[in-house]
């Protein structure tokens, strides 16, 4: 088994591809991760789709042959070149893949490094994917150990007090621009996360929110959740207030955009709007007095807080390297043939040691030793003929951790790792047992 990561994000690919590779829809995901499954040498993949990145997580037998399968069917998907994907991809392999993921998770890889939206991002990724059935045991072990890590890094580190993130950034870029915005009225396209997290930081800074979306019922939710600085408006009153107010900040989960030319009518004032979707929500001309942030320009703040948190930065991956380590030595110890072997042994050993002490204490004649080695040599192999089969049996299955780190604990077997037994199972799994 070994482990393949293609990443695609802010650092390598502008956003024009990005919108190209993005993933908006559980239809659209589904169906790339169905034609991912048709390549022999994949496992299990997971695909994760953010403003931000694409990670395609992939468990495989050949990483070189995985690697191209994938270029091609996410050729097929996106309409990008597979030359321009090779160029632009970061591939990383084995312990780098589990690396790279640990560091993703605990937001070093992150446009706005400390960012706490990442993890539930994952979490949902590999819920889509486990949920529908393309992936299980094989990458449901990197993902439990990539949210310990993350938790670590959290508990360990400062790197995520006074969290950001990429709405928190265009709110901070709005106050940039405007000074104290307490006294505006801003209007919000979109009810999702980032809709919601962008309304937040400017609830707390005494802003007014309009909230439209296409789903009106979906809009009065996340107005009553916000409190009374939130109210909402009809989608049909979209072009209306976006004129009317000089702050508008956009995140939907729409395929197009939803505010264009057509809708736009001259004032008299500067107005500022934060296209923080992917695709992106604004495709207007430009004009004089409208200046549009897609997620891109928000680079400058977002090396601010990459500078104060270097220190920070440094112990955390510190922490995702030893994980790194840690998650690899510990794949080691449930591989089941050492541990078949280590039980034939112990058996081995004790027959002869008690074999011994019947021939000294005179109980068997010293010249019957080699007979009665036989017999006992057969008699423990067909002890343990069941118990060997069915740990080869299982070795594939979900529940393999756990049965093999108890048959470690009880033959006192790498006695260090079984301390951890039971610790394996995937976080995502427990909830969904609650």
């Amino acid at each position: 088994m070994r482990y393949l990561t293609i990443s695609f994000t802010h650092k390598n690919t502008d956003i024009q591809i990005r919108e190209k590779l993005s993933f908006g829809n559980d239809e659209r995901k589904k169906d790339f991760l169905q034609r991912i499954q048709g390549c022999p040498c994949i496992n299990e993949t997971i695909l994760l789709s953010t403003c931000n990145r694409v990670e395609i997580i992939a468990s495989v037998t050949a990483c070189q042959e995985g690697l191209g399968y994938i270029f091609e069917k996410l050729e097929e998907v996106s309409g990008v070149p597979l030359d321009e994907l090779e160029g632009r991809a970061d591939v990383y392999e084995d312990s780098g893949a589990i690396h790279h993921l640990f560091a993703v998770a605990s937001s070093l890889d992150s446009l706005v490094i400390g960012e706490t939206q990442i993890v539930g991002q994952l979490k949902g990724a590999y819920k889509f994917a486990y949920e529908n059935g393309f992936c299980g045991q094989k990458l449901g072990r990197a993902m439990h150990h990539t949210f310990r890590c993350a938790a670590e890094v959290r508990s360990s580190t400062d790197i995520s007090k006074s969290p950001v993130s990429v709405s928190s950034v265009a709110v901070s870029k709005a106050k940039d621009l405007v000074g104290n915005i307490g006294s505006f009225t801003a209007v919000i396209v979109g009810a999702g996360e980032m809709s919601e997290l962008a309304a937040k930081h400017l609830i707390s800074s005494g802003v007014n929110i309009v909230i439209i979306n296409r789903t009106h019922e979906k809009a009065l939710e996340m107005a009553e959740r916000l409190g009374e600085l939130a109210t909402t408006a009809p989608y049909s009153k979209l072009a209306e207030y976006i004129n009317r107010h000089k702050l508008v900040f956009s995140a939907t989960g729409a395929p197009h955009s939803v505010i264009v030319d057509s809708m736009i009518e001259e004032r008299d004032f500067e107005r500022y709007w934060f296209d923080i979707a992917v695709p992106r929500d604004i495709e207007i001309s430009e004009r004089c007095n409208i200046k549009v942030f897609a997620v891109d320009d928000l680079q400058e703040i977002v090396s601010k807080n990459i500078s104060l948190r270097e220190e920070q930065a440094k112990v955390a991956y510190s922490i995702v390297g030893r994980s790194t380590m840690e998650f690899f030595k510990w794949l080691q110890t449930l591989s089941v043939d050492p541990i078949i072997k280590e039980m034939r042994d112990q058996a081995q050993a004790c027959s002869m040691r008690e074999l011994g002490r019947a021939v000294k204490k005179g109980y068997l004649p010293a010249e019957h030793h080699d007979q009665v080695a036989k017999i006992l040599h057969s008699a423990f192999n067909a002890f343990l003929h069941k118990p060997t089969k069915n740990l080869k049996d299982v070795a594939e299955k979900p529940e393999a951790d756990t049965i093999v780190q108890s048959v470690q604990y009880l033959f006192d077997i790498n006695e260090e790792e079984t301390k951890r037994i039971n610790v394996y199972k995937c976080e995502y799994q427990m909830e969904n047992q609650k």
